[in-house]
């Protein structure tokens, strides 16, 4: 088997998911770590949630994965009645990010099993590359 056989096939199919959801951890780690991160101006916008931008890639001859980049998103800022925080407008109101940190921790979870997953793809792929060689010296 040629480096660029393994290169296209399974494992490189598998590390191109690996990169693809180690990228998307990062985007939901900072949303989580900006969850409570409001302007420091009265009129000023908090922070506003990334969501990961995903596409296909060619790895070798196949198909793969990575992430393109990050969009914001445009939903709307939760606000809270606190006239005494700095960010607060006029009536008093604090506008929050719009980050769900149940929802970020769940898609994060989902990220670590989408990469175990594939990093098991990789496993799996070099112990049969191993059998194979081991089969073929006994020859």
């Amino acid at each position: 088997m040629t480096k660029s056989n393994i290169e296209g096939g399974a494992a490189g199919i598998a590390a191109s998911g690996l990169k693809a959801q180690q990228a998307r951890m990062r985007v939901l780690a900072e949303n989580i770590a900006n969850a409570a991160s409001t302007a420091r101006t009265p009129e000023g916008e908090p922070y506003r949630r990334q969501v990961p931008v995903f596409r296909v890639a060619m790895v070798g001859e196949e198909r793969g994965v990575e992430m393109a980049g990050v969009k914001p998103d445009p939903s709307a800022f939760p606000k809270r009645y606190d006239p005494g925080h700095p960010a607060a407008n006029a009536a008093g109101y604090v506008q929050l990010p719009n980050v769900n940190s149940l929802a970020e921790a769940l898609d994060f979870k989902q990220a670590m099993r989408s990469y175990e997953a594939n990093l098991n793809i990789m496993e799996s792929q070099d112990a049969m590359d191993k059998a194979t060689l081991s089969i073929l010296n006994k020859r």
